[in-house]
C-alpha cells in the first residue's frame, strides 16, 4: 500500500491531516507533439505492456480551443493508446452517443487512434474513499478495459469549477452522464434530467470532484500519469460552445504523478504571472476565485490525493 494511503487511514483515526514531502512537476515551454512525448518519458512512468488510456476532453462543439489531434498523436501512437471519454450530463453535441461520435469525428479524434466512450455500454460503480458527500464514483463500464492511463488535460478556466485541469479530468472527465450529475449534486441524485434542479453548494461539489478524481487514481494505483497542457487558455471550459477570447499567452506543458502537486503548479503559474500586452491573466483569476477554485487542489490534498508542496523541474535544454 502507498504511504499516502497509510497517512490517511492513520488520518482518519488520529483526525489528524497528514502532509507529503515535495513532488516533483516537469515542464517544458515547447507546445508540441515531440515536447509532449518527452514529458511523458520524463515523468519515468512507463505504459510498456499496458492497455492504455488518453483521457482527454474532446470538445465541444463550436469551441476551438480543445487539445487538437495534431498535438496528441505522437504521444498516443508512443503509447499505443486508445482515446477514451464518456458523455455529458448537460445538453450539447456530446450528450449522446450519436451526437457525441459525430463531434469526435467532426474533431478529428477518431482519424489518429481508437476512440471509446467508456459507458457506451453502460456504467459501473468504483470505491471512493472520501465519502463525506458521494458514496461511489459512478464510471463507464468500458474502465476495466484499461491498465493505465494517461490523464491528459488543457488547463483553462470552467463556468462552475473555477478552473479545468487534470483534478477535474479524472472526476468529472471519467465520471459517466449519470457520474457527472452525481458529482455536481455532491451525491443528491444521479438523474440527468434533474441535474439543475439539484445543484450542489459550492464547495460540496468541489470537494465532490476531489472525491472522484481520488477514486480514479486508486482504481489505476501506479499505472496513472497526469499531464496539463496550458495553451488556449480561456476563462471557459473546451465543454462551452461559446467561450470567452483566450487573452493569455501559451505557457507550456507541465506533467507530474501527482495530480494535486500539478494543478497547484499551474494555478500558481497563473496566480503570480505579471500581466504584460496580449497575457492578461487578471480574468482567469477572477474565474478561479469566484468560483473558491482552488478549494478542490486544498481538499484532494487534504484526503490523501497529493502535495501541495511541489519542485518543478524545466525539461527543456
Amino acid at each position: 500500500m502507498e504511504i499516502r494511503k497509510l497517512l490517511l487511514i492513520a488520518a482518519i483515526v488520529s483526525g489528524v491531516v497528514p502532509s507529503f514531502a515535495e513532488s516533483t512537476v516537469y515542464m517544458t515551454r515547447e507546445i508540441t507533439p515531440e515536447a509532449l512525448v518527452r514529458i511523458y518519458k520524463a515523468l519515468g512512468r512507463p505504459a510498456d505492456g499496458h492497455r492504455v488510456a488518453v483521457k482527454i476532453s474532446t470538445g465541444e462543439g463550436g469551441n476551438p480551443n480543445y487539445l487538437k489531434p495534431t498535438l496528441i498523436r505522437n504521444l498516443i501512437d508512443s503509447v499505443h493508446g486508445t482515446i477514451v471519454e464518456c458523455n455529458t450530463a448537460y445538453n450539447g453535441v456530446r450528450n449522446t452517443f450519436e451526437a457525441h461520435w459525430k463531434t469526435i469525428h467532426e474533431h478529428g479524434f477518431d482519424s489518429i487512434a481508437p476512440v471509446d466512450l467508456m459507458d457506451e455500454e453502460g456504467q459501473m460503480k468504483i470505491p471512493v474513499r472520501d465519502r463525506r458527500h458521494i458514496k461511489y464514483d459512478i464510471v463507464g463500464n468500458h474502465l476495466p478495459r484499461y491498465t493505465y492511463m494517461i490523464n491528459l488535460a488543457h488547463f483553462k478556466g470552467h463556468a462552475m469549477g473555477g478552473y479545468g485541469g487534470v483534478l477535474k479530468n479524472a472526476s468529472i472527465g471519467v465520471a459517466s452522464a449519470d457520474g457527472k450529475t452525481y458529482i455536481h449534486t455532491a451525491g443528491k441524485t444521479d438523474r440527468t434530467e434533474t441535474l439543475w434542479d439539484n445543484i450542489a453548494p459550492q464547495d460540496s461539489f468541489l470537494e465532490s470532484m476531489a472525491a472522484a478524481a481520488q477514486a480514479v487514481d486508486d482504481y489505476f494505483g501506479a499505472n496513472i500519469i497526469y499531464i496539463n497542457v496550458m495553451n488556449n487558455m480561456s476563462v471557459d471550459c473546451d465543454c462551452d460552445s461559446h467561450p470567452s477570447d483566450v487573452l493569455l499567452k501559451d505557457y507550456g506543458i507541465l506533467a507530474s504523478t501527482d495530480p494535486v502537486a500539478l494543478d497547484k503548479a499551474c494555478v500558481d503559474i497563473i496566480f503570480n504571472m505579471t500581466p504584460t500586452e496580449g497575457n492578461d491573466n487578471k480574468p482567469l483569476i477572477e474565474r478561479i476565485n469566484s468560483r473558491h477554485g482552488t478549494h478542490t487542489i486544498d481538499h484532494a490534498s487534504a484526503i490523501g490525493l497529493g502535495s501541495l508542496d511541489y519542485e518543478i523541474v524545466c525539461i527543456d535544454e
